[in-house]
């Protein structure tokens, strides 16, 4: 069967560009690798050595944060340390946070762009967990504390997956 590669990249329809860029470069990080203001468009990556864009923004969307159109926008980090890091900057930024979950197989943040899409940045485990898996994940403590909390519920939950409610509690799904 023939079939794809890999995922190139998302585009997003913006109501506000500027504050769209500034979060996904800002906080984000990511690098504009071109941009056509005229027209409304910015193209971001992560890996501009390698990949032209993974995330392009447009201007002239047309709804309102109320509508849900996007999942999830999703962001890998290459370890935890630089995971906990996000997670003080958007806290420090007071961006909305929807949830911080392990999901055995990553740690995630799970967090709002300022056109109310649903973000994530994760930090892959490489430890192996049926999904769906959702345990909630405290990043305020200690990276030992985390290491182990993670371990034993992987022991426990690894093989059959698990969903800890209280990791919903006041959050948008």
């Amino acid at each position: 069967m023939t079939r794809v590669s890999s995922l190139g990249h998302v585009g997003l329809y913006c109501s506000d560009l500027d504050a769209q860029l500034r979060f996904y470069t800002e906080l984000l990080g990511l690098q504009v690798t071109d941009e056509d203001r005229e027209h409304g468009m910015i193209f971001l990556s992560a890996r501009p050595e390698s990949e032209h864009h993974e995330l392009a923004l447009f201007s002239g969307r047309s709804i309102g944060p109320e509508a849900r159109v996007v999942q999830q926008l999703s962001f890998h980090c290459d370890s935890l340390a630089t995971l906990i890091a996000f997670y003080h900057r958007f806290q420090a930024q007071q961006v909305e946070i929807d949830m911080v979950v392990s999901h055995g197989n990553s740690i995630s943040i799970y967090m709002f762009d300022p056109d109310g899409n649903r973000c994530e940045v994760y930090w892959p485990t490489g430890l192996s967990a049926r999904q769906p898996y959702i345990v909630p994940a405290d990043l305020d403590a200690d990276p030992a504390e985390i290491l182990d909390a993670l371990s034993r519920s992987v022991a426990e939950f690894g093989a059959t997956g698990v969903i800890d409610e209280s990791a919903f509690v006041g959050k948008k799904i």
